[in-house]
């Protein structure tokens, strides 16, 4: 009908809230502030960084990488043509009305608790990468180095 609809969370990382850092409720709303809409067309990716601030008055950093994805269309439905079936000798076959082509929103979202939104961009950036160029990589192994660093003991193997 009228193209708007609700976002939804398909994956994310990790998958059980931390004691100490739990998920934001309501993330789905805050990615698309002016609603989850089709559109006629691809639009280009957008990236925003906002922040969000907890009941303890707490900072979060949170990084929105938007893209675009074509929307299954219906099955194309078939019309009659003027006059089909009213006794013509010679009918023509009924063509296929193809809908338009529609692109629906689909968002990336890294929060943290601290300020780098060119790491996140950085990031978001390489996953949507990952996922537009079907590169058969895990995401959860993805996600997992850009997440993890080691930092060498001083004076120590690391």
């Amino acid at each position: 009908g009228s193209g708007d609809g609700q976002g939804q969370i398909l994956q994310r990382f990790p998958e059980k809230d931390w004691e100490d850092n739990p998920f934001p409720q309501g993330i789905e709303l805050f990615c698309q502030p002016s609603g989850w809409q089709l559109f006629p067309e691809r639009n280009p990716p957008t990236f925003f960084v906002a922040v969000l601030t907890d009941i303890n008055s707490e900072r979060h950093y949170c990084a929105c990488f938007t893209f675009w994805e074509a929307v299954e269309s219906p099955q194309p439905q078939s019309h009659p043509r003027n006059g089909e079936g009213e006794g013509e000798e010679e009918e023509e076959p009924s063509s296929p009305v193809q809908p338009a082509q529609l692109f629906a929103p689909k968002s990336l979202v890294l929060v943290s608790r601290l300020d780098h939104a060119e790491v996140f961009r950085n990031s978001l950036g390489l996953i949507y990468t990952i996922y537009v160029d079907g590169l058969s990589v895990s995401l959860e192994n993805v996600i997992g180095n850009l997440l993890t660093c080691t930092i060498p003991i001083t004076g120590g193997a690391q």
